[in-house]
């Protein structure tokens, strides 16, 4: 198994208790969908490509994002302690379905962006993943633009032309290729 095989499902926060379980801290919208996980693979901080598959013995969701996390064969804090850090990953096959409109970041890299005002813009390049919100970025006129991932700019997905259709504001383009006009003129 690759990284390039998986998704990452999130890290390890922190230990919990003296009989090997840990915190994880899992990047979805419901952690109890996968309360049933059977196997998880970890990538610890000091070796970050390397993949180790580790079975689940139980994860019971927490508030939030969060999960108690008992791994086979991790029975004591110090065996649980290197794991801090590590970075949870499962296959591709084992994303939750989507519903209509909804992708996810992985599927759409190298769409084409379109417009509804302004047409076709770039390909999509990249998504950053910030505390604040998820964005995209494209490349256009040379430029790289970067347009929020919600449901008022994003619109949807078509998987068979390989687009990506957004309603940008008026202006957002200006800010990336014309950066001096809008400067804050109380701003000194």
């Amino acid at each position: 198994m690759t990284l390039d095989d998986c998704f990452e499902l999130g890290y390890i926060v922190k230990t919990h208790a003296l009989k090997g379980q840990v915190v994880a801290e899992l990047d979805v919208d419901d952690a109890a969908t996968y309360d049933r996980l059977k196997t998880v693979y970890v990538a610890l901080k000091t070796a970050p490509e390397r993949l180790t598959a580790h079975e689940v013995e139980r994860l019971n969701p927490q508030s939030g994002g969060r999960v108690l996390l008992k791994l086979r064969g991790i029975e004591r804090i110090e065996e649980a302690e290197p794991l801090r850090g590590a970075k949870l990953w499962l296959p591709l096959g084992e994303l939750p379905p989507l519903t209509e409109n909804q992708f996810y970041f992985h599927d759409v890299i190298g769409f084409q962006v379109i417009d509804a005002q302004d047409g076709p813009l770039g390909v999509v390049e990249n998504f950053y993943e910030f505390p604040q919100q998820d964005v995209l970025a494209m490349r256009h006129q040379g430029q790289e633009v970067l347009i929020p991932v919600v449901d008022e700019l994003v619109s949807h997905a078509d998987m068979e032309t390989r687009q990506l259709f957004v309603n940008l504001p008026e202006g957002l383009l200006d800010i990336y290729l014309n950066p001096g006009a809008h400067k804050n003129p109380n701003a000194e």
